[in-house]
């Protein structure tokens, strides 16, 4: 029964199935907000906008890494990606930053979720944040399909409102953005150099990513897997592109809300404020789902019986942590996961030189070559009566003393 379900789910997981759900993985912690934008990139100005080129890239190629090597090793949980990437000792140190990211990103995102409530609406941070966990908890209590099918809605329809919003700002502010394109703030940057900037945010989002990416990977095919891999990380950059220019067309007002892009809507319309705060909620919804997913599915197996239990207490426990504040979160615990993550990197670089260097072994290996005595059989009657004679080890014409076949006579006849 397992294998029916896996072979339909296979079956029916497309690329954009694949890159939907890889970009609503990561666009409530990359992006949406704009305050991850801001601190990885709008702080460093022009030099940040080369760090998105960079970062596009790199979510493609390490996104293709953890679906690849989930599709090979038909993995359901990340640890099995990333014990035969790095091997049991570098493994057991990236599984314990994923695991403890994955709640910190949890409450990170509840934390946005109260910010935006309190930004937007005026109403206390604490219900946000509580509305956010019981959204989430209900979803991640339907499985990973319950996820795969939530984010392949939700992601195109978030990924096209940021597009939306970021390339109509742009358009708007163009004069504006022209001056302040050599704005910079470097000194305010958590990362200041723009190419370790990119390979940190990479890193710190797919700590997060990898939780849902490695099984989806086990239950995908390959061709399906490249589509989304290139999909996913060419969407994730246009966004972050676009999010980054709508911000440095609006410094130095838009640097002072915890949700910049909040305030950039709102600058264009009141109601599109209160649009792109419903768009915002949802992106969050994405990543805190499969933070959820990713962290409790670690510690135990979703069909068993303490999964129900351990989802509702961390919940519970992420609820109460975000209470520390949006801001201070993004700043302190992102880059801080994104160097802690630079292991997991590295671990899939060399993850994917083994699955390489086996299949390269596998094909060099010469074809057996038969003795030349022994060709002729290949085309003789079984019942030829040389070949009991083979089977015991002698060659025709080779006989020793106790082998014979049913015309030879013995030698005492």
């Amino acid at each position: 029964m397992q294998q029916i379900q896996t072979n339909n789910m296979t079956k029916h997981l497309t690329s954009i199935q694949i890159a939907a759900t890889y970009i609503g993985t990561i666009i409530g912690a990359g992006f949406a907000s704009g305050q991850e934008i801001l601190q990885f990139f709008g702080y460093l100005g022009v030099r940040g906008l080369l760090a998105v080129g960079i970062t596009s890239l790199l979510f493609m190629g390490f996104g293709f890494a953890i679906l690849h090597i989930g599709h090979r090793l038909q993995a359901t949980s990340h640890l099995q990606v990333i014990r035969f990437s790095g091997g049991n000792w570098i493994g057991t140190v990236v599984d314990s930053v994923i695991t403890f990211f994955l709640f910190g990103a949890l409450t990170v995102m509840a934390a946005g979720a109260g910010a935006l409530f309190a930004q937007e609406f005026g109403l206390p941070a604490i219900v946000g944040g509580l509305i956010m966990m019981l959204a989430t908890l209900v979803t991640v209590l339907r499985g990973i399909r319950g996820i795969v099918s939530a984010m392949s809605y939700l992601a195109p329809f978030l990924l096209l409102s940021v597009l939306g919003l970021g390339l109509t700002t742009v358009a708007i502010n163009w004069g504006k953005l022209a001056e302040n394109i050599g704005w910079s703030m470097t000194e305010a940057a958590p990362v200041p150099n723009w190419i370790i900037s990119a390979i940190n945010y990479t890193s710190y989002n797919l700590v997060v990513g990898v939780a849902v990416l490695a099984p989806m990977g086990g239950i995908a095919n390959q061709k399906a897997i490249s589509g989304g891999a290139i999909l996913g990380g060419l969407g994730l950059g246009l966004g972050a592109l676009t999010i980054t220019l709508s911000i440095l067309a609006n410094v130095p007002e838009a640097i002072r809300y915890p949700i910049p892009m909040l305030f950039v809507a709102q600058l264009l319309s009141p109601a599109l404020g209160y649009g792109y705060g419903i768009v915002l909620l949802l992106s969050i919804f994405t990543t805190a789902v499969s933070s959820l997913y990713g962290f409790a599915s670690r510690l135990t197996d979703p069909g068993g019986p303490h999964f129900r239990r351990l989802v509702i207490a961390a919940s519970a426990v992420a609820f109460l942590g975000s209470q520390v504040g949006f801001t201070t979160l993004v700043g302190t615990l992102f880059p801080a996961v994104g160097y802690a993550g630079l292991l997991l990197l590295g671990s899939l670089v060399f993850g994917m030189f083994k699955l390489n260097y086996r299949s390269g072994l596998a094909e060099s290996q010469p074809e057996p070559v038969l003795p030349a005595s022994l060709k002729p059989l290949l085309d003789s009657d079984p019942s030829d009566k040389n070949i009991s004679t083979v089977l015991a080890g002698e060659t025709p014409g080779h006989k020793n003393l106790s082998t014979f076949t049913a015309g030879d006579k013995s030698p005492e006849d």
